[in-house]
Formats: C-alpha cells, sequence, structure tokens
C-alpha cells in the first residue's frame, strides 16, 4: 500500500538535506578509477589526456630499437587530484603496457583480471576489519575502456576473449581508436560488424538497465548502446580551423576536429564518462560487480568453516 504523502503546517527545514550531502560530498571529493586496455600505439595515454583536459599520462609509444620487449603485461598506476569549479575528482588511471603485443598473446589478460580482483579483495579486507576506517579508500576499478584496432574488418579473437573475461568484472567500454584512419563508410560498417559480434558471443557490456531507472534513464541507456563502440581519436594539440584554434589533428584527408561530433565520436564517450554516467559507473561497480565478487568469497568462507573437523568432546 502506498504512504499517504503529508504537507508539513510549518517550516521544518529537512528540504536542506540535499545540501547538506552536497556539502559533505564536495569537502570530500570523489573517487574514480579507469583502467585502459588496449595494443601499445592506439593513442590509451592521449585518450585520458584528451578526456580530462589535462596532460594525466604519458606515451609509453612504440618500442624504440634498443628497448626490450616485455615479455608478460605490465600494471602501471598514476594518480591525479583534478578540480573542477570546486569539484575536487581524484583519479586514479590503470595503464596495461605490453598487452597484446606478443605473437603468441596467450593469457596476457590474466594480470588485468588478476589486478582487477585484488582491489575487490583489498576493499573487503577493509570492510571485513574490526576497526574498518569510515571511508574506505576505494581502488575498485570503476571503468575499463577497451581499444579495438581500427582494421574495418571485425574483431580478432583476443578482442572477443578478453572483453568476455573483463565484462564479469568491470564495467568494459569498447572504443575504436585512432578512427580517423577509415572511412565514414568503412566505420560505420564496422562498428555494425562489432555489434553484431558482441551479440553473438553475447557480451554484456555497460550501461546496464536496472527497475530502478527511469524512463529518461532507459532512454539514455539505449542511446548510448546505439553508439558503442565509440570511434574515437584523441589529441592535446591544436589545430587552426577557419582561423579558430581546435583541438585535433591532420590526416590524409585534412583536420580532424576532435570535439566535433561529424568527425568522430570523442564528445559522445566524454560526456558519457563524466557528464551523465561517472556517479552510475561508480555505483554499478560497488552494487553488481564487487557485490558479486563479495558474494563469493563470503559463501567459499562460509563453506570453509563448516567442512572445518570439529574436536571431539
Amino acid at each position: 500500500m502506498a504512504e499517504e504523502e503529508i504537507i508539513a503546517n510549518s517550516y521544518v527545514g529537512f528540504d536542506t538535506i540535499t545540501q547538506q550531502i552536497e556539502h559533505k560530498l564536495l569537502k570530500r571529493g570523489f573517487q574514480f578509477n579507469v583502467i585502459v586496455v588496449g595494443q601499445t600505439g592506439l593513442g590509451k595515454s592521449t585518450l585520458i589526456n584528451t578526456i580530462f583536459a589535462s596532460h594525466l599520462m604519458d606515451s609509453k609509444g612504440r618500442f624504440a630499437a634498443d628497448e626490450p620487449v616485455r615479455q608478460t603485461t605490465e600494471i602501471q598506476t598514476v594518480s591525479h587530484v583534478i578540480v573542477e569549479n570546486g569539484v575536487k575528482l581524484r583519479l586514479n588511471i590503470v595503464d596495461t603496457p605490453g598487452y597484446g603485443d606478443q605473437v603468441n598473446n596467450e593469457g596476457c589478460w590474466d594480470p588485468i583480471i588478476k589486478y582487477i580482483k585484488d582491489q575487490h579483495s583489498a576493499y573487503l579486507r577493509k570492510e571485513l576489519t574490526a576497526q574498518r576506517d569510515r571511508y574506505i579508500q576505494d581502488t575498485r576499478i570503476h571503468c575499463c575502456i577497451y581499444f579495438i584496432n581500427p582494421t574495418g574488418h571485425s574483431l580478432r579473437p583476443i578482442d572477443v576473449i578478453v572483453m568476455k573475461k573483463l565484462s564479469e568484472v568491470v564495467n568494459v567500454v569498447p572504443v575504436i581508436a585512432k578512427s580517423d584512419t577509415l572511412t565514414v563508410d568503412e566505420r560505420l560498417a564496422f562498428k555494425d560488424k562489432i555489434r553484431e559480434e558482441l551479440v553473438y558471443h553475447n557480451i554484456r557490456l555497460y550501461p546496464f538497465d536496472t527497475d530502478e531507472d527511469d524512463e529518461e534513464e532507459v532512454s539514455l541507456n539505449e542511446t548510448i548502446r546505439s553508439i558503442i563502440p565509440f570511434a574515437i581519436v584523441g589529441s592535446e594539440n591544436n589545430v587552426i580551423i577557419n582561423g579558430a584554434p581546435v583541438r585535433g589533428r591532420k590526416n590524409r584527408w585534412g583536420v580532424v576536429n576532435v570535439e566535433d561530433p561529424g568527425h568522430c565520436e570523442f564528445v559522445n564517450l566524454r560526456n558519457f564518462l563524466t557528464r551523465t554516467h561517472l556517479q552510475d559507473l561508480i555505483e554499478t561497480t560497488a552494487q553488481i560487480h564487487y557485490e558479486a565478487f563479495r558474494s563469493k568469497q563470503l559463501l567459499a568462507l562460509k563453506e570453509g568453516v563448516n567442512q572445518r573437523p570439529t574436536t571431539g568432546q
């Protein structure tokens, strides 16, 4: 039975609770953790720097002639605090140099999956501590940006395997890297092919609809899913278009304006990650991925206790 709404006879003041919450959140700041996965040379560092309009990551680039080839996937983390209009964002960016760069890439995804699960495990340990901190430092990965090579043909077997495995433990957002190397028709056909393969292989990507979503949120998610994978171009440099400086780069067809939706889908990706779904990415990590991990671990712990031999009376 629906609860009856009662209008107070005089002003009480509890309507300020949203301001109280906002004040506390602004004082504390927000934590966002993102991991980028893709082969060397696909522009992972450049994209992150472009999204957050700050130089946050140095490009690992392609190997120099005298540089030893990485034999395994490495995990490298950088942390920054970005401030915008009084809002403080603590940003952890995890890079995965060496991923997919070998002739035989069998198991190159294992260190990535292990790292993501290790962050869940560390959070669970802190959560179960008798005298835990009031605010647990959150290193759980909220978003994985997966970079697809712009071949124009189809997903590689490694893409299918890794996105399938990643989607079980983290919110996966696929992007077609350096999409300006494709013509408009090639890009559209490639996106359609990728979407077909994602459905065929039953790869469930973020965003997810929930019973709590209203019509506006469901409609927004449908729009996002119709765009995925995002065909992106990143650039930290300015080029001159019609006498005005814009972020972009030159290619064989002319100049690509990164922030022109007619040239690429960078703006769609940035708005999705920062303006419409940032909080939902954080909440989904806690409520779906971490909760699944937590339930599994606690169940295993309970079964281990139950199977422990009892001492004789």
